[in-house]
């Protein structure tokens, strides 16, 4: 059953941009550096629920230096972006998804779930507002991020009795610099991102704190990304530091790593597995084994390894390594499968093709 969404007031910044500073952030686009002029915001209490829903000017928050958070980390966050199209409008992809997720984390997180119909409202009066910062220069666009803390200032281990909810936007070019191209991973052997019944399929801040150490490792050998095995038998692929895989057969059989409660449901895996199923493709929701992997790639087997999320929607990946081993997938290069996956997806966000499914939701 919906409800109706609440309204969210808006309170216009005291001090926006002018229209050269808006010019000038847009024109130098990178990934989550710049901000928008106004958050989305709410707070829950134990005796009076949801309360106080407003837009308002992007501020630093007011925090007591024994605010929950600081000490027991009870801390979600969404990411989704908002697409311009040709006629000017802003649309998001599958909100109501990422408002899923949002519920779900807070669900394991202890955290009040917030109304998937307020998460939607939420999104669409912070575009509305900032509808200036959504930019139309091709392949860019404005990554919002929903997020929510718990504020009650106390010491003691239970779930607060305060939360905040807010959501900040950020105009972002690609996630990777050099866009659409191969990325090189580094297998991490010796630690591990989510185990069984921990929070790896909530997007939870304590599963990417956990992903940092490996991640600097791998940036420091001169990899892109790290991947992460299973924490059960260490043999497995589950996922990147934020991001899931999928593996191509020469085949045709593309497989991802099964959803066993330490991976993430991506919003866009999930896409990925809907295209394919549209085309016939065969799909397999398994384990995968890291040794058959790179057994499959050096026997040409395997013929494309790729990951996804919203930050880069689609990535090749173009070599695979680790302590003992150093493969370059195929010829290095992004394979037709990820390619073509990669163009179906986008040209649905921008509005470019038929969105079969109804996933884009207009926002302003």
């Amino acid at each position: 059953m919906t409800t109706a969404p609440a309204e969210f007031a808006i309170v216009p910044s005291s001090r926006p941009r002018t229209t050269a500073e808006r010019a000038a952030a847009l024109d130098r686009l990178s990934f989550g550096v710049e901000f928008t002029d106004h958050m989305a915001r709410a707070t829950w209490t134990v005796d009076g629920g949801w309360q106080g829903h407003r837009v308002e000017g992007f501020a630093p928050l007011e925090l007591s230096p024994a605010a929950s958070v600081l000490h027991y980390g009870q801390e979600i966050f969404e990411g989704l972006k908002a697409y311009r199209h040709a006629d000017g409008s802003a649309w998001a992809f599958r909100p109501e998804a990422n408002a899923r997720r949002f519920q779900a984390s807070a669900r394991r997180l202890a955290m009040p779930e917030l109304p998937v119909e307020d998460f939607l409202a939420s999104i669409r009066a912070l575009v509305e507002t900032d509808l200036e910062w959504v930019p139309d220069t091709a392949g860019a666009s404005l990554y919002l991020r929903p997020f929510m803390i718990s504020t009650e200032a106390f010491l003691g281990v239970r779930p607060s009795h305060r939360y905040e909810y807010l959501v900040i936007a950020s105009p972002v070019g690609p996630y990777f610099v050099n866009g659409f191209q191969p990325v090189s991973i580094w297998v991490a052997e010796d630690y591990h991102r989510a185990g069984p019944g921990g929070t790896g399929n909530a997007k939870f801040g304590g599963n990417y704190a956990a992903s940092l150490l490996p991640q600097q490792t791998a940036y420091a050998r001169g990899f892109d990304q790290v991947c992460f095995l299973d924490a059960g038998t260490a043999t497995n692929l589950e996922e990147l530091g934020g991001m899931n895989v999928f593996v191509v057969g020469s085949d045709g059989v593309v497989r991802t790593p099964a959803l066993t409660g330490t991976i993430l449901e991506g919003v866009t895996r999930s896409s990925i597995l809907t295209l394919l199923a549209d085309e016939g493709a065969p799909v397999e929701e398994c384990d995968i084994p890291l040794a058959g992997l790179l057994a499959g790639i050096r026997d040409g087997s395997v013929s494309e390894v790729f990951a996804c999320g919203t930050a880069a929607v689609i990535t090749p990946i173009g070599r695979l390594a680790g302590e003992s081993f150093d493969v370059t997938v195929g010829d290095g290069a992004a394979g037709p499968v990820t390619a073509r996956l990669f163009t179906q997806l986008t040209d649905i966000q921008f509005g470019h093709a038929e969105d079969p499914h109804g996933w884009m939701q207009p926002l302003a």
